[in-house]
């Protein structure tokens, strides 16, 4: 599975040739991404499939062993001749941070180089409430705590990246996030001014892009070259991988699954038109129309607790609801598919334990919508949980170290 991986590159004067350097590096990242696909190997397998020679490897894989990137297994593969030592990522010394924010919680997921989870946190945050500066604040406070838990264990933090439900721009600024109310947030100065300029990178992406790549990554699909996944919140958007690489599009804003006109009924939306797919299965616009006496509500999980089991007892107002959020799901999902054929299409957040109500509906509506009825697209429930967008975030740094840009532990 490839990963999205975005390297900028400064020429001021035209094209610089590579150094020794730069050539070590690159061959530093072609070892260790190797052994991240296929570890236990052993530095026999790496020069055959790399065709870097043997002595390049063993030199390649001991400054690897001395980042702590790497580490010798004290297993050996008998073969024909001198059994081989094998080899298995380390990255045990190395955190890489994600944060998720939504607009009544706040999800951190923390893993090490080997991508083993090292903590999940999930807190309850008033979004819809809070200004762009209390958000940055509550933000960053999540993010210290991570940070300090992971450097309180000894390990070295690599960066810190932050999914919102929004349009982000490459520089962090988030253009629009209607369900948020924020429109042109600086988000990542935000962020790092309230963090106190760390010396680790602070990055600011779209929750539904960090999400899909964690289900490639992580999820029951791991691998799938053509994959989306939606985020099932108060705003739905889609994270899309189409022939194993991320579509960003030409701002970064691909995706918005949630403001295409799907609903019949023509209702308004959060982002002032009306008709999106939010309106008709935005989860608020949901627990709405399934639990008229629920009034305002600001905390979404309690509630689609209660729309599960009135769903459980029978109450045909809410299966009703659900049924209809699933039409309007299957109705924009066949527009997806019908314009970028997916393997499969992943519900994610609250939309996970409504799946069972969801699910039949959305899949008729996809096979009637479809331009191959027979061949559409495999719909599913996630199983990353409220933090997918996170987990994301975090794996997004592991890219970037696998790209060349590797730490190096001070002594």
């Amino acid at each position: 599975m490839r990963h999205d991986v975005r390297v900028i590159t400064t020429m001021q004067h035209g094209p610089r040739p590579a150094d020794f350097t730069d050539v070590r590096a690159t061959n530093l990242a072609v070892v260790l991404r190797y052994a991240r696909a296929n570890a236990p190997c052993s530095r026999a397998d790496i020069a055959a499939a790399t065709g870097l020679n043997k002595a390049t490897v063993s030199s390649l894989v001991a400054d690897l062993i001395d980042r702590r990137m790497l580490r010798e297994t004290g297993l050996t593969e008998h073969r024909i001749g001198r059994p081989a030592t094998q080899l298995v990522l380390d990255g045990s010394p190395y955190a890489a941070i994600g944060l998720e924010v939504n607009a009544d919680y706040m999800t951190a997921v923390a893993i090490d180089l080997a991508g083993v989870q090292l903590l999940s946190w999930r807190r309850s945050f008033t979004g819809l409430d809070a200004t762009p500066n209390q958000a940055a604040t509550a933000i960053a406070a999540l993010g210290r705590r991570a940070v300090s838990r992971m450097v309180k264990e000894g390990r070295k933090v690599l960066g810190l990246t932050v999914g919102v439900p929004g349009l982000v721009c490459a520089d962090g600024i988030v253009r629009f996030a209607p369900n948020l109310g924020w429109r042109d947030v600086d988000l990542r100065a935000s962020v790092t001014r309230a963090l106190g300029e760390p010396d680790y990178p602070v990055t600011v992406e779209n929750d539904a892009n960090l999400a899909v790549l964690a289900e490639s990554r992580y999820g029951s699909f791991t691998g799938t070259a053509n994959l989306v996944y939606l985020t099932g919140e108060v705003g739905i958007g889609a994270g899309i991988i189409s022939g194993g690489r991320l579509i960003r599009g030409a701002r970064g804003f691909p995706g918005e699954i949630g403001h295409l006109a799907v609903d019949p009924r023509d209702r308004q939306c959060g982002c002032g038109r009306r008709g999106c797919l939010e309106a008709a299965a935005g989860i608020s616009a949901l627990i709405a129309a399934a639990m008229p006496d629920a009034g305002q509500v600001s905390d979404l999980e309690p509630e689609v607790a209660e729309l599960v089991r009135r769903a459980r007892s029978g109450d045909k107002t809410a299966l009703d609801a659900l049924t209809e959020a699933g039409r309007a799901i299957g109705h924009g999902v066949s527009i997806l598919g019908n314009l970028l054929d997916p393997e499969v299409v992943v519900l994610g957040g609250y939309f996970v334990p409504l799946a069972p109500w969801l699910l039949p509906a959305a899949n008729e509506e996809l096979a009637a919508r479809s331009v191959e009825p027979d061949h559409t697209a495999t719909l599913a429930a996630s199983t990353l949980g409220h933090g997918a967008a996170a987990t994301g975030g975090a794996a997004t740094i592991l890219d970037h170290v696998d790209a060349g840009y590797l730490p190096h532990l001070s002594r």
